[in-house]
C-alpha cells in the first residue's frame, strides 16, 4: 500500500494515474481518519485487490495533522510506503498560473502565500516520507515513467539507485540522500573547446579522468557506496538518490555521475542516471 501526498501542484494527480496504470486500487482524497479502516480491509483481502494507493493532501485541512501519527501506526502492521511530492516555489506558482486553478489554501493573499503556508503545514509529513520526489523539472511523461520504473520493479529489486548530477548555482536536489561536491576537480569550463560540451562527451570525460585526484576520488567514493548499499537494503530502504554537484552542473558532476553509475550497476542494484542541469546555459 502506498500513501501519496505532497504539495498542491506537485503532480500528485499524474502520479496517482500512473499507479492506476500499474494495477493499484487508487483512492483520491480519502479522509485521513478512514485510512486505518481501509488498511485493515486491505490486509484482510476485502475488495480483492493486491495493491492500493491512497492520496491525501492539503484538502483535508486540519485533519491532516493526524497523518504522521496514523502513518507510524500503519508501519507497525502493514507494508506501506509514504511518497511525498515536492517542487520549487516558482514552479508551483507557475503551474497554478498556467492551469488557472485555485490553490486549496488560497484565502485571498495569492498563490505564493498559499504555497508558503502549505509547505509549513506539510513539513512534518515530508520528514517521515520514504520517498521524496522533487518534480520541479519533470515533465508529466517523465514523472509517470519514474513512478512506473520505481514501483514496477519493487517486487524484483530491493533497491533502486538514482545518480543525479547538478549545479550548486541552481540549488541542491531536494530529494538527495547523499551529496558529493566535486568542485575540487579541474574545471573543463575554462577550456574553450570543452565549454560547449558536457561531461558525457568522451573528450571531456577523458580530460577530467586524466587527473590523479579524479581517479582516487572515484575509487574511494565507489568503495564507500558499495559498502553502504547492503546496509540501506537491510534497513528496508527501497530508493536511494546520490547527487554529484559542480558549479554549473554541465561537466565535472556529469562525468562523475556517469562513472559512478556504471561502477554501481556492475552486478549491483538497478541504477538510473539523470543530469538535472546539463542543458542550462554554458555561459
Amino acid at each position: 500500500m502506498v500513501l501519496l501526498t505532497g504539495l498542491s501542484g506537485s503532480g500528485k494527480g499524474s502520479v496517482l494515474r500512473a499507479f492506476e496504470d500499474l494495477g493499484y486500487y487508487c483512492v483520491d482524497n480519502l479522509p485521513v481518519d478512514l485510512i486505518p479502516n481501509f488498511a485493515a480491509r486491505f490486509k484482510r483481502g476485502i475488495g480483492e485487490f493486491e495493491r492500493a494507493a491512497l492520496m491525501v493532501d492539503a484538502r483535508e485541512g486540519e485533519m491532516l495533522q493526524l497523518l504522521p501519527k496514523i502513518y507510524r501506526q500503519l508501519r507497525k502492521q502493514h507494508n506501506v510506503t509514504l511518497v511525498f511530492l515536492d517542487a520549487g516555489d516558482e514552479a508551483l506558482v507557475r503551474r497554478f498560473s498556467e492551469t488557472r486553478r485555485p490553490h486549496p489554501l488560497d484565502r485571498g493573499a495569492g498563490v505564493r502565500d498559499a504555497v508558503r503556508r502549505e509547505r509549513q503545514m506539510m513539513a512534518p509529513v515530508r520528514k517521515m516520507a520514504d520517498v521524496v520526489l522533487d518534480t520541479t523539472r519533470f515533465t508529466v511523461h517523465e514523472l509517470r515513467q519514474f513512478i512506473i520504473e520505481r514501483f514496477l520493479r519493487a517486487e524484483r529489486q530491493p533497491l533502486l539507485v538514482s545518480v543525479v548530477s547538478f549545479g550548486f548555482r541552481h540549488g541542491v536536489p531536494q530529494d538527495a540522500d547523499l551529496v558529493f561536491d566535486v568542485r575540487f576537480l579541474p574545471n573543463p569550463h575554462f577550456i574553450p573547446r570543452f565549454r560547449p560540451l558536457s561531461g558525457a562527451d568522451p573528450r571531456v570525460a577523458r580530460f577530467i579522468h586524466s587527473f590523479p585526484q579524479t581517479r582516487r576520488f572515484l575509487k574511494q567514493v565507489t568503495a564507500l557506496l558499495k559498502f553502504l548499499l547492503p546496509y540501506y537494503i537491510r534497513e528496508g530502504k527501497s530508493y536511494l538518490t546520490i547527487a554529484f554537484g559542480c558549479t554549473g552542473g554541465r561537466h565535472r558532476s556529469v562525468a562523475m555521475a556517469e562513472s559512478v553509475a556504471r561502477a554501481l550497476h556492475k552486478g549491483g542494484p538497478a541504477v538510473r542516471v539523470a543530469h538535472r542541469d546539463v542543458n542550462r546555459s554554458a555561459s
